[in-house]
């Protein structure tokens, strides 16, 4: 019996659902990616061995730079706008839906209450040149707003994790201020954020 030849066809296959597939996973990507805004102040961080990764939300930071400035932040949109709220409160500084909104998704920041608003309504090369020109968030004994910032931070979310983020080069006295700011709104357990370094390697003893 005859073989039957039959006819060769190439395989086709429809790219289509893919490509459609792929341009809605991008679309999703822009939609829901949020970029956190530029920090106002670059801190170069001493290294350790230490590898105890902080979570990446419930954390309230405090930035010390090289020059002493205290900055301070914290995440969530809902607990940012409770704050400034809360501290407008307490400091008789009324702040408009407006100024909220821009202060739940700001970075951080070093102003004095007093400057709050000055910072809030400026535009953003403006709001650059205050974060240089600012002293950061006073902490001393006579006015402690930091303290302040802390402690209804703390009511705002009671979940923070506080984190120390210092500058290798910032003096201890300031570092020591803040530490002992923590202290008197009963805060005994923090981290300390540095960068990672190779641990020693370890030797072996030799065996005759």
């Amino acid at each position: 019996m005859p073989k039957i030849n039959m006819p060769k066809k190439s395989p086709s296959l429809d790219m289509t659902p893919m490509v459609d597939l792929a341009f809605l996973l991008v679309t999703f990507f822009m939609l829901t990616t949020k970029f956190r805004p530029e920090e106002p102040v670059i801190v170069d961080t001493p290294s350790s061995i230490s590898e105890i990764k902080l979570p990446e939300r419930d954390i309230m930071l405090i930035t010390i730079d090289k020059d002493g400035r205290v900055f301070f932040d914290v995440d969530g949109k809902q607990t940012r706008a409770t704050l400034i709220e809360k501290m407008g409160e307490h400091y008789s500084v009324t702040f408009t839906p407006e100024e909220v909104k821009r202060f739940s998704v700001l970075s951080s920041f070093g102003v004095p209450m007093a400057n709050m608003k000055q910072l809030l309504n400026a535009k953003e090369k403006e709001r650059e040149t205050i974060n240089k020109e600012t002293k950061g968030i006073p902490s001393d004994s006579l006015k402690n707003e930091l303290a302040d910032w802390i402690n209804f931070g703390r009511h705002a979310n009671p979940k923070f994790r506080i984190a120390i983020k210092g500058d290798g080069q910032a003096n201890y006295p300031i570092v020591k201020e803040v530490i002992k700011t923590l202290q008197s709104q009963k805060v005994n357990k923090f981290n300390l954020i540095t960068n990672l370094e190779e641990a020693p390697k370890k030797i072996g003893r030799a065996h005759v």
